[in-house]
């Protein structure tokens, strides 16, 4: 069965955000396709013709949608939803994010994780002291990675790899992480040198 990215922590490496508790993102509107009503929608799915087969989404905006997924066209899946017939009411749901409940999806494989689950739990270090709580999980080409919100403000990004997140216990609701040396570490502006930053 297909689902929402799934990530695991792969030898040396985790998929949709949610913003709201029960919900996972699969998709998101990204404008008008053609004249009739289709849509093309950027979906957060693995297989991204499976962004509509959870049964309706609910939008970020309250609306509840039927998606018929056409065709996949570059990185956008071009969808026609029921009651959407004109480019007027496509163009409508421009930046639209589409949820399904997190209970209609498949559990994940062991050491497979949806995004959903990881955002907002606590990132404890090796002796138990919290480092802060998975705000964000972002994949900018070099494998997936975990943005650590600080209680007192910022943030920073770990590798979601076994070496520098080797525990993630969704039973307990935390995340042990080892961060690498240097870590915090950032150039001193004036001098170049690294200074303690966060």
């Amino acid at each position: 069965m297909i689902a929402p990215k799934k990530t695991a922590p792969k030898p040396g490496t985790a998929a949709p955000a949610v913003d709201g508790p029960g919900y996972v993102c699969v998709g998101a509107v990204a404008g008008a396709h053609g004249i009739r009503g289709e849509v093309k929608v950027k979906p957060f799915t693995e297989d991204p013709m499976a962004v509509g087969g959870y049964g309706p989404v609910l939008t970020s905006k309250g609306l509840t949608l039927e998606l018929q997924p056409l065709r996949v066209q570059g990185t956008a899946v071009v969808v026609r939803i029921d009651g959407v017939d004109d480019r007027n009411k496509a163009e409508a749901l421009r930046g639209q994010r589409l949820y399904v409940p997190r209970a209609v999806l498949p559990e994940p494989d062991e050491d497979e994780f949806y995004h959903a689950d990881l955002l907002g739990l606590p990132v404890l270090d090796g002796a138990g002291t919290r480092l802060g709580t998975v705000a964000a999980i972002q994949d900018f080409g070099a494998g997936d990675m975990i943005e650590v919100a600080f209680d007192g403000g910022g943030s920073a990004f770990l590798p979601f790899t076994r070496e520098v997140v080797p525990g993630v216990d969704l039973k307990a609701g935390h995340l042990v992480a080892v961060p690498p040396e240097g870590w915090l570490d950032v150039p001193d502006e004036e001098n170049g040198e690294a200074g303690a930053g966060a």
